[in-house]
């Protein structure tokens, strides 16, 4: 089972910040973000929050201190960010 929550260290509380925004865990579905696509997310979360994005190594880590498994990720995007990275993966939609 994944947790949600881990060390209140920076970079931590940064990444499980985006976690608590912008996604929604799903522990029962087969049909769930792949890391590329977590990372996208990810980034599109950054930009909207005038943050400047940390690099994708940087941000495994982070997802790893917060208790994702990125070989088994168990979540779904939601919100402003999944809009924003649907739009930007998809500009035809747009």
């Amino acid at each position: 089972m994944q947790k949600r929550n881990g060390p209140t260290t920076l970079a931590t509380s940064h990444f499980q910040q985006f976690l608590d925004e912008a996604t929604v865990f799903d522990p029962s579905t087969d049909s769930t973000l792949g890391p590329d696509c977590l990372y996208g997310l990810y980034v599109s979360w950054a930009e909207l929050h005038g943050l400047q994005p940390k690099s994708d190594q940087a941000f495994r880590a982070g997802m790893q201190r917060c208790g994702v498994d990125l070989q088994d990720i168990r979540l779904h995007m939601t919100g402003p960010a999944a809009a924003d990275y649907i739009l930007r993966s998809y500009p035809a939609v747009a």
